[in-house]
C-alpha cells in the first residue's frame, strides 16, 4: 500500500527544477502508475515548469490515467495560449483520452484554433469521443500496448491496404490514424516500414504520432528513418522529439549514436528528449526491473522481495 507521504515525496521530485530531467520523468511515470487525487494534484502543479517537454508529458500522463478529476487542469492548459503548442496539443489529446463527452463543446471550439497542431488534435479528440458515443455501452477492448490512443485501430488487417490508407493525404486524419494504430498492432517488419514512410508525409502532428507509434512498436527496421528525421534541422521540433524518444525505446547501437549526436541540439525540446531517451536506452539495455522507479528510489526493496508491477514509461 502506497502512503500519502510516499506520493508527496515523489511529487516533490517531479516539481523540483533542480532535479535532473530524467529523474523527474521517472517520478512522473511513477505517479501515473499510482493514480489517485494526490498524483493528479502533483502532476497538475508541474504545469508551471518552463520545460515544454516535461509539460507535454504531464498532459500525456493525465490523459492515460483516464481520471475525470484531471479535466479542469487540462482545459486550462488547452485554453492557455501562452503555453507551447505541443503542450496545448497534448492537453487536447488527453481530454479525448479521458473520454468524457462533457468536454465535446470545448474541443469543437478549438477545432479551428490558429495553431494547426492544436486544431488537428482537437478534431481527432472530437472524432474519438463521437466514436465512443456511437458504441454506447459497448466496452473498448484493450490493445496490446495498453495505451489510450487518439483513434481506435482500423478493422482492416491487410498491411498493404492499411499502408495505402495511412499515406493517403486525401483521407480524413481520423481514418489515417486508425490505419496507423492498426499497423502498430499488426507488428512486424512490413508494418514498421509502412509506418516509417509516414515520417515523410502529412502534417507535423501526423509525423509526430508516427514517431510515437514506432517507439511503441520498437522494431529496429524503422531506425534509419527515425535517425534521419531526428537529424533534420528543418523538421518540426515536436516530430524530432518524438523520434528521439522512439530511438531510446528501440535501444539499438545505432540509436545510441544518434541520441548522443543530438544531446546538445540547439532546440531545447530535442536535446531534452535525447537526455530522456538516453535514460530510457539505459533502462532498456540494463538490469532494472522498471523505468518508473520512484518508489524504489524512496525505499529500495529488501533482498529477495517481489518487485512492484512496472508502470509504463515514454513510448513503452
Amino acid at each position: 500500500m502506497v502512503t500519502e507521504q510516499e506520493v508527496d515525496a515523489i511529487g516533490q521530485m517531479l516539481v523540483d527544477p533542480k532535479q535532473p530531467l530524467q529523474a523527474r520523468f521517472r517520478a512522473l511515470f511513477t505517479l501515473r502508475g499510482l493514480g489517485g487525487p494526490g498524483a493528479i494534484a502533483w502532476i497538475s502543479q508541474a504545469f508551471s515548469d518552463n520545460s515544454a517537454l516535461l509539460k507535454h508529458e504531464l498532459a500525456y500522463c493525465l490523459g492515460q490515467m483516464q481520471d475525470a478529476r484531471a479535466i479542469p487542469v487540462l482545459l486550462a492548459v488547452l485554453r492557455d495560449c501562452h503555453q507551447e503548442p505541443m503542450v496545448r496539443h497534448e492537453a487536447g489529446e488527453a481530454l479525448g483520452a479521458i473520454g468524457d463527452p462533457g468536454v465535446l463543446d470545448v474541443l469543437k471550439q478549438y477545432c479551428a484554433d490558429p495553431v494547426v497542431e492544436v486544431a488537428e488534435t482537437c478534431q481527432l479528440a472530437v472524432g474519438r469521443l463521437e466514436w465512443l458515443q456511437q458504441r454506447g455501452r459497448e466496452p473498448v477492448a484493450a490493445g496490446p500496448y495498453l495505451s489510450v490512443d487518439p483513434a481506435p485501430p482500423a478493422e482492416e488487417r491487410d498491411v498493404g491496404r492499411l499502408r495505402e490508407a495511412l499515406l493517403d493525404e486525401a483521407r480524413p486524419l481520423f481514418d489515417r490514424y486508425r490505419a496507423m494504430f492498426a499497423l502498430r498492432d499488426a507488428g512486424g517488419e512490413e508494418a514498421a516500414l509502412a509506418l516509417a514512410e509516414g515520417l515523410r508525409c502529412g502534417s507535423a502532428l501526423f509525423r509526430h504520432e508516427i514517431g510515437y507509434v514506432l517507439g511503441q512498436l520498437q522494431h529496429e527496421a524503422a531506425v534509419p528513418q527515425l535517425v534521419a528525421s531526428l537529424a533534420q534541422p528543418a523538421e518540426s521540433p515536436m516530430v524530432r522529439h518524438e523520434c528521439a524518444e522512439a530511438l531510446g525505446a528501440i535501444a539499438q547501437p545505432a540509436c545510441l549514436a544518434a541520441l548522443r549526436a543530438h544531446v546538445a541540439d540547439p532546440e531545447r525540446v530535442v536535446r531534452e528528449s535525447c537526455e530522456v531517451a538516453l535514460d530510457m536506452y539505459e533502462y532498456q539495455t540494463g538490469p532494472a526491473f522498471q523505468y518508473a522507479d520512484g518508489l524504489e528510489q524512496l525505499c529500495p526493496p529488501p533482498p529477495g522481495a517481489a518487485p512492484r508491477p512496472p508502470p509504463q514509461g515514454p513510448n513503452v
